[in-house]
């Protein structure tokens, strides 16, 4: 599928000519305009398609339509038309939300939470797509509405998935009980969903300890690679005898909703770890939470959707490992946790707000989530400027650090070992406090640590853990300086568009 068929523009000759030195030079968007949750994760005839909802109009959260970039080696980005927009009079006439494109018989389909009016009910509204994602026919086609249960006050952004050859989706919800839910559907027909009632709700107790909301936005539900996961007895998966297996998991994630969230998201994203399994009374999946936790670190991050890129509904013993790579959004605001942000007017004036995150593969590790950037992110690396450096090291504008720390013996890390990311002043040295700490984290003996800088994004990855996402504005004259503990090194290198 090539560019001219694609109508596309290069991203990196847009992020190059882009005035605005905050502007990420590697994670793609529009150079104007507002953005916010990924959608719409596609990959079609060895092409990746990620949508996300947009504003082209200005950087600010209205009229929500759908971007549109793609590449065919998470590298190198194009940016296409938008593909859907709000339709005058129709059930999406107040934006297009979050939603998922899927293939229905051979053709190119989103479904979606279109809202008619500002305040009103999302509904589940699909349309129709090209062979190469790029038009898109808005008929104003309902798949499925508001349920009629009294218990369920909202509703929104529908996810579909495949489980013992049998299609399914669910939405996120708020319960009049105040609590968090998921709404199960069965999808045999893709324009007409059929409501087969709360599915899980908060109130599960280990719901309640790891994901805790008023609504569950952005549900996601997919099949990834475990070791040592411990198996429920319903679940499916060859158990061991200490009663782990090392299969599969079924990871459910969250973007955790609370009343007053203006794009501030306290409660960030969380995820359950569980099984999938029939009853054999209904015919219906019932997924078993075991575990769960913070899916990233960070107060800058939120709303991420996943692709399978195996069939996480294939039968027992088919081949291919479940993959599954997640894109987040990590959005512009005011400064938290006492770094320096940016203000609405200050906003306005660059004309552009929110960035996502580089594609990251997902697992699950010893019971536990465990996040990586996708290893072809690793061709964005240049030059190496540093090898081995100790105690600190300044990172260019568009970096990549690796932090190792040696494990036990002669020279291992001290007990409260710790890497900080600084935002340091010309004039000051390197060992002075920094006017802005943006990124601080122990470091374990045997630990690594992989740091992005990208212009003013920040993604930290922990070997074995989840991310860290994190903003931050240069001033005039600051420059990034990465400090180490006693016994660790760093390796940097310069981002750099692959040739």
């Amino acid at each position: 599928m090539s560019s001219p068929d694609l109508a596309a523009t290069d991203f990196a000759r847009v992020a190059a000519a882009h005035p605005d030195p905050a502007f990420p030079h590697f994670h793609p968007r529009p150079a104007q305009g507002w953005i916010n949750d990924p959608n719409g994760i596609s990959h079609l005839d060895g092409r990746y398609h990620v949508f996300f909802q947009y504003n082209p109009e200005s950087a600010r959260h209205h009229r929500i339509a759908w971007g549109h970039v793609s590449s065919a080696d998470l590298v190198r980005w194009e940016e296409h038309p938008v593909a859907l927009r709000p339709q005058g009079g129709g059930p999406d006439e107040y934006g297009c939300w979050t939603g998922v494109v899927t293939d229905d018989g051979g053709v190119p389909t989103a479904a979606y939470s279109g809202v008619r009016g500002d305040g009103g009910h999302s509904q589940v509204v699909i349309s129709r797509g090209s062979a190469d994602l790029v038009s898109w026919n808005q008929d104003g086609h309902i798949a499925a509405s508001m349920p009629s249960d009294p218990q369920v006050t909202a509703v929104r952004d529908p996810f579909i998935f495949h489980f013992n050859g049998k299609r399914y989706a669910m939405q996120g919800a708020g319960l009049a009980s105040g609590h968090a839910a998921l709404l199960l559907y069965t999808v045999e027909d893709l324009a007409d969903w059929k409501y087969q009632g709360i599915w899980l709700t908060s109130e599960n107790a280990v719901a309640a300890a790891h994901t805790p909301a008023e609504i569950w936005e952005c549900p996601q539900l997919v099949r990834v690679p475990a070791d040592s996961f411990a198996e429920s007895p319903s679940g499916s998966g060859d158990a061991s005898s200490d009663g782990t297996f090392s299969e599969d998991a079924w990871v459910m994630m969250f973007s955790l909703w609370l009343s007053g969230d203006h794009h501030e998201h306290a409660n960030g994203v969380g995820h359950l770890i569980g099984s999938l399994a029939e009853d054999p009374a209904t015919g219906l999946p019932v997924f078993s939470p075991q575990s769960g936790g913070k899916s990233d670190l960070g107060r800058d991050f939120y709303a991420p959707q996943i692709v399978q890129l195996q069939d996480g509904g294939a039968a027992p013993g088919a081949a291919g490992e479940p993959k599954a790579l997640l894109w987040g959004w990590a959005n512009e605001g005011p400064g938290r946790d006492g770094r320096r942000g940016r203000s609405q007017d200050e906003i306005d004036a660059a004309g552009w707000a929110g960035v996502l995150t580089h594609p990251r593969l997902l697992s699950v590790v010893d019971g536990a989530l465990a996040v990586a950037p996708a290893p072809e992110v690793d061709a964005y690396r240049g030059t190496q400027l540093a090898s081995q450096a100790a105690r600190s090291v300044e990172l260019p504008p568009y970096a990549e650090a690796v932090v190792t720390a040696p494990g036990g013996g002669p020279g291992a890390l001290a007990a409260a070992a710790v890497v900080e990311l600084s935002l340091v002043a010309d004039g000051e040295a390197d060992g002075d406090s920094s006017p802005q700490t943006v990124f601080s984290g122990t470091l374990a003996a045997g630990e690594e640590l992989r740091v992005f800088v990208d212009a003013s994004l920040v993604e930290v990855y922990r070997r074995g853990s989840v991310a860290t996402t994190l903003r931050a504005y240069p001033a005039p004259g600051e420059r990034w300086v990465l400090r180490l503990p006693e016994g660790a090194a760093a390796d940097v290198w310069q981002l750099e568009q692959p040739a």
